[in-house]
């Protein structure tokens, strides 16, 4: 653990996965359809690994499990920003990829060992907008993700409906607002997902998990 390069990233996420409005997942329950796919993707204000500066980038992902994700036997491809240069592009993977952190004190670490497959990883433009409190996003990636967030609606009035999750003891999170999304992928891994879960919320990790 000493030898862990200190890191720290504090950005906007958008989250898009298979299961309804409020994701069992946020709750230790089983998945909605019994398996878990996801789009995700975040854009860094700022950032650090070690000393090489991350402010800026954005990175995108699209992961799938057969079953529940604590069962692993998972896939998953990670398209990091076309800008980064080789040495934040290596920062980057090694954050996502669970290294230089303490053992489940992230989402990446803990995913990381669920995996049974990563995909070597993308580097493309990633057209990328969030406003957490609006509830919407939109992320492009040419040819391999085309996804948005929008807030859940009131099936009765047609109006905005506002619910947050609140996770003081998590592993991503504090708190996210959450809304549903609709995504489809290409590449290694096809993605069909149509208004399902969504949130919207702020990432700020270390190697030591959620800095409070």
């Amino acid at each position: 653990m000493d030898n862990f390069k200190q890191w720290e990233i504090n950005a906007r996420e958008y989250s898009n996965c298979n299961c309804a409005y409020g994701c069992p997942c946020q709750f230790n329950a089983l998945p909605t359809q019994g398996h878990c796919s996801a789009v995700v993707a975040f854009e860094i204000d700022q950032g650090h690994h070690g000393d090489i500066n991350l402010d800026g980038l954005k990175v995108a992902g699209i992961f799938r499990w057969p079953g529940p994700i604590h069962l692993g036997h998972g896939e998953a491809a990670l398209v990091i920003d076309e800008r980064a240069k080789p040495e934040q592009r290596e920062a980057l993977l090694r954050i996502l990829g669970g290294l230089d952190t303490e053992q489940g004190a992230t989402i990446f670490q803990v995913f990381s060992t669920t995996l049974d497959k990563l995909y070597d990883p993308i580097y493309a433009d990633i057209d990328f907008h969030i406003d957490i409190e609006d509830r919407k996003a939109h992320l492009i990636v040419k040819d391999v993700i085309l996804s948005h967030g929008e807030p859940i609606l009131n099936p009765i009035t047609g109006q905005e409906h506002r619910v947050r999750i609140d996770m003081p003891n998590g592993f991503e999170y504090t708190l996210a607002e959450a809304g549903r999304g609709w995504s489809k992928t290409s590449g290694p891994i096809a993605l069909d997902l149509a208004d399902s879960h969504g949130h919207f919320t702020v990432l700020h990790l270390c190697q030591s998990g959620v800095v409070h």
